[in-house]
């Protein structure tokens, strides 16, 4: 979502650096992407063969992943090379699958959140609540949900015309507007963040206050900092850039010197983001370890409650 502004301000620098850096960032998180959620898939769907409310979830958020991957070749191309006006429907599907990509996973690593959240917090309702069936529903309410939102709405933010344009670049008005913007940050990023956290917090908390010292209890907790860590670690920079980069368009920041900065930052920040598709590699570690190695953890959760002392379950 990055755009190059142009009013009385001269960005020459940062496209220059931006030549150079973006290549250096994007192509070792698609070779690295690909090989990790590749093998992820395999593992899920082949070696594993256990079909497990996590591993229906860990199955969805690879195929985002990989989603998301795909464009990125388009994307650094676009970066240095003007794209003919007949070939704007074609950058308004990879701009979709782009960023059905990048939401797609922020929503499932909430679903992830509130179910192990529910699994291991409250035990007695996780029998009536979770089950292969719910979350493969989910999943697909979420793919739903991302693919309608922007395959929708992404064609309408780039002006039409027949010149060459840059493609992932320079959205119109529209795509900047108060409450496109505003949607996005609130229940693109901030809804789920606060529902991450909060799952994630409290999960730990009853962890650490059950006194159990187990290695599923260490390896759960192992889970829950890793994928907290592949929401906040790309997610954060680059929807606090976007906000920054939304005053610019409102006119709130007008030094000429602070845009450039601004203009950099989205750039590097959305980049950045797609490291995303690396660090849920660790959350495949270790669901597939807990897959391979607990079975009965959560009929032990809940002979654990009924001890009155908090419990864990399978994650």
């Amino acid at each position: 979502m990055s755009d190059t502004m142009t009013s009385n301000c001269s960005f020459d620098e940062v496209d220059h650096v931006m030549k150079y850096l973006e290549p250096s960032i994007y192509i070792p998180i698609f070779l690295f992407g690909l090989i990790l959620n590749v093998i992820a898939l395999l593992v899920f769907c082949i070696f594993l063969r256990k079909w497990t409310e996590s591993t229906i979830y860990m199955t969805s958020l690879a195929l985002m992943d990989l989603l998301l991957l795909f464009p990125l070749p388009f994307k650094m191309h676009a970066t240095n090379h003007l794209w003919p006006a007949g070939l704007q429907p074609l950058c308004s599907v990879l701009e979709s699958l782009y960023f059905v990509g990048i939401y797609g996973s922020i929503y499932i690593i909430m679903c992830i959140a509130v179910d192990r959240w529910v699994a291991i917090c409250h035990p007695f309702k996780a029998k009536q609540l979770r089950s292969p069936v719910v979350a493969v529903a989910t999943c697909v309410g979420v793919w739903i949900l991302v693919l309608v939102a922007f395959s929708s709405t992404i064609y309408r933010f780039r002006e039409g015309g027949e010149t060459d344009f840059h493609c992932f670049h320079r959205f119109s008005k529209k795509g900047w507007s108060p409450l496109v913007i505003g949607s996005l940050l609130v229940f693109g990023f901030l809804v789920p963040a606060l529902v991450v956290i909060y799952c994630s917090a409290n999960t730990i908390w009853v962890l650490q206050q059950s006194g159990q010292h187990s290695a599923q209890s260490r390896a759960c907790v192992k889970i829950i900092y890793s994928s907290l860590s592949a929401f906040l670690v790309p997610f954060t920079p680059s929807h606090l850039a976007i906000l920054l980069q939304f005053l610019v368009h409102q006119g709130v920041i007008q030094d000429c010197g602070s845009k450039a900065w601004i203009s950099l930052f989205i750039q590097i920040a959305m980049c950045l983001s797609n490291i995303t598709c690396c660090l849920d590699a660790l959350c495949y570690y270790f669901i597939a370890h807990e897959v391979r190695s607990t079975r009965n953890t959560f009929r032990m959760s809940m002979i654990s409650q009924r001890r009155a002392t908090f419990s864990t379950s399978e994650v």
